[in-house]
């Protein structure tokens, strides 16, 4: 399910509270994204016809985690600008910004964890 970025930004709010009433999801969009009552019903409406929350007497509720929205978009973007190689990904990125040596160890253990293994 493609998730635009505005429809990101308000999914955040929503994530946050679990589920959340219409007009308080509107309050919250306003004091921390500007955007009118309008607007938020309107990215609401988008959402529910992509099946990403649900309305049911104006508590909106997520249909989908955070978690799968970012993997999906990780896997486009490396898909579409690194043609799905994740080492190129890793160059590109690190040629920008350096890892602390927390950073490092922790990517070394995760590299170890996931690194498929030859069963003899």
């Amino acid at each position: 399910m493609k998730i635009s970025n505005s429809e990101f930004k308000l999914m955040e709010i929503i994530w946050q509270d679990g589920s959340v009433k219409s007009g308080e999801l509107a309050a919250k969009a306003l004091e921390s994204l500007g955007w009118k009552k309008s607007t938020v019903y309107t990215v609401i409406k988008k959402l529910t016809l992509k099946g990403a929350v649900k309305s049911e007497n104006s508590v909106i509720t997520p249909c989908i985690t955070r978690e799968d929205v970012v993997n999906e978009r990780s896997e486009e973007i490396l898909t579409s600008g690194y043609r799905g190689s994740l080492p190129m990904f890793l160059t590109s990125f690190l040629k920008k910004e350096k890892l602390t040596k927390a950073e490092a160890a922790e990517l070394k253990k995760l590299i170890d964890e996931y690194t498929e293994t030859e069963e003899n």
